[in-house]
């Protein structure tokens, strides 16, 4: 009985230690299993609403998802993570345009 006390907490205490989670790129069951509070339900529609209107920038833009309140934010706030968004890529060069080169005249004084 005292060796399935130990394992039983030892589980306990394996499950309780939540895996921080990027809510930008993850998807709703890795939520649901990362974050305390959010079950498959409320995690999908934190994936709907990212896929609505972009990536979250800040833990308080997840109140706009229903379901997600400042409570919920703040239990779980060591366990999400923002990834930073992609840095937009430069266009491509146009070789036609020479840009290297300085302005000159064509006006002869």
């Amino acid at each position: 009985m005292k060796k399935l006390l130990i394992l039983a907490t030892a589980l306990f205490s394996i499950n309780a230690l939540a895996t921080p989670v990027d809510i930008n790129t993850a998807d709703a069951n890795t939520i649901a299993d990362s974050l305390s509070g959010i079950g498959l339900k409320k995690a999908q529609a934190i994936v709907d609403y990212r896929a609505k209107n972009g990536n979250f920038n800040t833990l308080e833009d997840l109140t706009h998802v229903s379901g997600i309140g400042t409570k919920t934010i703040e239990k779980n706030k060591t366990d999400i993570l923002l990834a930073a968004p992609a840095p937009a890529a430069a266009p491509p060069a146009d070789p036609a345009k020479k840009t290297d080169l300085p302005e000159t005249s064509s006006k002869k004084k």
